[in-house]
């Protein structure tokens, strides 16, 4: 699980960078418009079209369908795809690479949504990565591209180059001070915005938050990347600061916060996910202040992700009510602090 999590520079604060793209296929209707049939025969062409580009058994291929509610619920849960690809999922598909590096979701808003995904703060090598893929693929497809507006999406906003690139930072301590609402004011004032931990319309649960731009027409990709890069090295200044006044300033309330957490997941015998990814970002904060030691950051990442529903009911191999997946949380989580 979680294959593309590992360590990388700035490990206490960034956790990953996406870039995605927004492709369509030229003559084709947008999925929202498209009957089985024809979403079918999209799904054809750009299969077809990968296992023509790439190195055969590179790529995997999964039709939403297939799979049960919970295997969708923990690829979405592992980032590998979107919640709208979860929500298309009667003519939905997708293809990842061994590595889950590289997601090609069809039939999601648009025809393909090409996704990167990379640990820490890598959104040079990320639209490297991605670019690369996307030149494969365009040598292959029709794409719906304007000499004036750029590549057609099916929302207008993502219109021109109809990249989205994002990095998803851990910022406990701008929560607990309750700087954060000012950090969301400031980005949107210079076109970026800051989501949840699955995108669009999600919670920033764990004290996880996706940064993103979001303007794709007028700018160019280089523009895009440029800037964020340089506000996500200002976030990461500014999360860095605030532990540091923690420490200093509230010391105490600090580490009573840090060892009520560990102490909670060392014994609880129920728990909920939401509260758990809380707890773990609280460990996470104390173990990147040097407050605890004996866990490893991606570690405590990556336990967030295996705790959830998804995850916890596809390593069972069943269905399970929200008590039962409750319980096992906390039995997992008391193995993995104790």
């Amino acid at each position: 699980m979680t294959k593309w999590l590992s360590d990388a520079d700035y490990n206490d604060v960034v956790v990953s960078t996406r870039i995605r793209v927004a492709r369509n296929l030229r003559e084709h209707p947008f999925p929202i418009y498209a009957d089985q049939q024809e979403a079918r025969k999209v799904l054809e062409i750009v299969r077809d079209a990968i296992d023509s580009s790439f190195e055969e058994g590179s790529y995997r291929h999964f039709e939403m369908s297939s799979l049960e509610p919970r295997e969708r619920m923990r690829l979405m849960e592992e980032h590998l795809i979107s919640p709208v690809l979860v929500e298309q999922s009667e003519k939905s598909g997708f293809s990842v690479r061994e590595d889950e590096k590289v997601t090609i979701m069809v039939n999601e808003e648009d025809h393909i949504r090409l996704q990167t995904l990379l640990p820490g703060l890598a959104l040079a090598e990320g639209w490297g990565l991605c670019s690369q893929v996307d030149d494969a693929l365009e040598d292959k497809l029709d794409y719906a591209f304007d000499g004036e507006y750029g590549y057609l999406t099916a929302c207008p906003t993502n219109t021109g180059t109809g990249l989205r690139a994002s990095v998803m930072l851990h910022m406990p301590a701008v929560s607990i001070t309750g700087h954060i609402g000012g950090i969301i004011d400031a980005l949107k004032k210079i076109g970026l915005t800051i989501r949840g931990i699955y995108g669009e319309g999600t919670e920033a649960v764990g004290h996880l938050y996706q940064v993103s731009n979001q303007l794709t027409l007028g700018e160019t990709e280089e523009e895009i990347l440029e800037k964020l890069e340089r506000v996500v090295h200002q976030l990461i200044t500014r999360e860095r600061n605030t532990r540091l006044f923690l420490l200093d300033k509230k010391n105490l309330e600090f580490q009573d916060r840090v060892y009520r957490a560990l102490g909670a997941l060392r014994y609880a015998r129920t728990i909920s996910s939401r509260e758990a990814m809380e707890l773990i970002s609280v460990i996470k904060l104390g173990c990147d202040v040097s407050l605890l030691e004996g866990y490893n950051g991606s570690d405590l990442i990556r336990e967030m992700i295996e705790i959830k529903a998804g995850s916890i009911q596809s390593g069972y191999g069943r269905a399970m009510s929200q008590a039962e997946r409750d319980m096992l949380r906390a039995e997992l989580l008391r193995e993995y602090f104790n």
